[in-house]
């Protein structure tokens, strides 16, 4: 354990300023975010709107992420790193700032697709970012890093924000369960997000070459490595239709299943993070012992037996129990195999790549929540919790075969085209 501390204290302190800024944003935005993803389909239903609508808009977000990811990869570009940031955040507080002050439908719905756009020009900004300010040696840990200390901020977030309705609820003579206090709720969320746009203006970023934003960069990376193009996304467009069907409903399920309070699933929900991001801060440094791709393919693999006992308990506890194991087993690899894909992407692909990525993680769950809102109403959670394991056991297969199978999970920068 000394050594395991020793060596992450090494790898911080080789984090460039700007990564050590990204972080402070990170834990901003990531405790603003914790908020929202508990609150905002209880705001929706309090609008008399039901499961249904909560789905279209998960749908309708994820959608807008996919159609734009291209363009946005090319605006990201233009625009560069630390003003795609900036735009991205301010766009999502906006976003959420509308929603607050127009709680109809369609407003609802044109705030989600901004939302996705905003998301999306984030996405595609987010790892080139991390490459381009990190070293071999810190890469990895600065990966996992940034999604620990945002996993960490969203527990205290959703610690907070399962008692926030009912203490505006309170101070304002309403129900803890009313639009009005999920509203207030979400205007303070809006609020917290803008403030972690304050770090980036502080960054200092180098000018991008005019050989990193080509034009026709996606076809011309897909021509030249269609195979290895297939490999790196297919596994997560598998994983994306599995994810939309549940990840979107967490807290409906609790709410329905075990019927629980919003306080009880706030909290559940928070240690969910707080165990999301200790396995996130584990996960580069088992990426150093065994490799980047064994450590997807055994957490992942691991995960799928809690998946199953987190749907199917017959206790509320022992639901709570496989929550918190499977979702640190299945989302500490990620930051991880987000390292191995621009770590094995040529410089001038790399916000291509970047976008194609985003594309397949929103592809499945452009589609997958109004499916899923569809079979709850329905047939209950029962078909959602089938398809969600049959898709994640598809993609760890897909993850030791293209990558594990026949060798230690490493691909040459320069492979040639399959």
């Amino acid at each position: 354990m000394a050594n395991i501390l020793e060596t992450y204290w090494t790898r911080i302190k080789q984090f460039s300023p700007n990564a050590r800024l990204y972080l402070v944003s990170a834990i901003l935005t990531g405790a603003a975010l914790g908020v929202y993803s508990l609150l905002f389909n209880f705001y929706v239903i309090s609008l008399n709107m039901d499961v249904n609508i909560a789905g279209q808009l998960a749908s309708i977000n994820s959608t807008t992420a996919l159609v734009l990811a291209i363009p946005m990869g090319y605006l990201a570009d233009i625009l560069g790193r630390k003003k795609s940031l900036i735009i991205s955040g301010a766009t999502v507080s906006l976003a959420i700032a509308g929603m607050v002050v127009w709680p109809v439908k369609e407003i609802l719905f044109g705030m989600a697709a901004l939302m996705g756009a905003a998301q999306s020009l984030s996405a595609v900004t987010m790892s080139p970012f991390l490459l381009e300010n990190s070293g071999e040696q810190e890469r990895t840990y600065l990966f996992s890093l940034g999604s620990g200390a945002q996993m960490t901020a969203s527990f205290v977030g959703n610690s907070i924000g399962g008692s926030l309705p009912t203490w505006l609820g309170t101070r304002q003579g309403i129900s803890p369960t009313s639009s009005a206090a999920y509203a207030g709720a979400l205007a303070i969320v809006a609020a917290i997000s803008t403030l972690g746009l304050i770090p980036y203006f502080f960054m200092k970023m180098r000018h991008l070459e005019k050989s990193q934003r080509a034009l026709f960069a996606p076809f011309t990376y897909a021509a030249k490595k269609p195979a290895m193009l297939g490999k790196l996304i297919l596994p997560i467009l598998v994983t994306s239709f599995g994810a939309g069907l549940l990840m979107p409903f967490m807290n409906i399920f609790f709410r329905v299943a075990y019927h629980q309070s919003d306080p009880v699933i706030g909290n559940l929900l928070a240690w969910g993070a707080l165990a999301m991001g200790i396995g996130l801060l584990i996960a580069p440094v088992l990426a150093d012992r065994l490799g980047k791709i064994p450590v997807v393919v055994i957490s992942q693999g691991l995960s799928i037996p809690f998946l199953a006992l987190l749907g199917f308990a017959p206790w509320f506890w022992l639901s709570g129990f496989a929550y918190y194991i499977r979702i640190a087993l299945m989302n500490m690899s990620g930051p991880v195999y987000q390292t191995f894909v621009m770590e094995n992407t040529e410089p001038e692909s790399r916000a291509t790549v970047a976008s194609l990525v985003n594309m397949s993680n929103n592809f499945g769950r452009a589609f997958s929540p109004s499916v899923s809102g569809w079979m709850q109403v329905n047939y209950g959670f029962g078909p959602v919790y089938a398809g969600v394991l049959a898709m994640y056991s598809i993609a760890v297969y897909l993850y030791w075969k293209f990558f594990w199978r026949n060798n230690t999970g490493a691909v040459p920068l320069a492979a040639p085209a399959d």
